[in-house]
């Protein structure tokens, strides 16, 4: 039989080992752990409550991480985890719904190396802004801070929201201005 009439096949997609699948989520749970832990911080409020969504976000990426991986045709998985993150502080949200929840006047920031000064103005400026995105409904919420916590793209924030590109600049264009409104309605414009 010659060439002519042999079969052509397209080659199988490479098989990665569980050892290679660990070490690419091991380098994944590295390179955005702090974007997990910020944008679960900022839709929570406290930083032990954060810490477990974080670890429950990477535990279930872990669980797809190869599928994820296959699927995602090399585009980056960040948007896939802050999916991940989003749903399981809507659930959050959702099982504390009747319980009382921290005020936000007990939530401390971040730390950051500044002066006292400049410490002290920051923190009641973020304290003004967490009051007023607290007020805006959740998907503008989200949207915010995954542009401005966490400085996702419109792209990735499209994706990590399940929109359109031109939908999320939209959402994002609303939220700015809805949240401008609130601060200066509030005398911190």
């Amino acid at each position: 039989m010659d060439d002519a009439g042999a079969e052509t096949s397209t080659p199988k997609p490479k098989v990665e080992t569980k050892a290679e699948v660990d070490r690419g989520f091991e380098q994944l749970y590295r390179d955005h752990l702090r974007d997990v832990y910020s944008y679960a911080y900022y839709r929570i409020g406290n930083h032990h409550d954060a810490e477990d969504l974080t670890e429950q976000t990477f535990l279930q990426a872990y669980r797809h991480y190869a599928r994820a991986r296959q699927e995602s045709d090399g585009r980056p998985l960040r948007p896939w985890l802050i999916r991940i993150a989003h749903n399981l502080a809507a659930n959050y949200h959702r099982d504390r719904s009747r319980k009382p929840q921290t005020p936000l006047d007990s939530i401390e920031p971040p730390a950051a190396m500044h002066t006292t000064e400049a410490v002290v103005e920051g923190r009641a400026e973020l304290r003004a802004v967490m009051e007023n995105l607290q007020e805006l409904p959740e998907e503008r919420r989200e949207a915010l801070v995954m542009r401005f916590a966490l400085g996702m793209d419109n792209r990735e924030i499209a994706r990590a929201m399940g929109k359109s590109d031109g939908a999320t600049k939209v959402l994002l264009h609303r939220a700015i201005k809805q949240l401008q409104e609130r601060m200066e309605e509030a005398g911190h414009g």
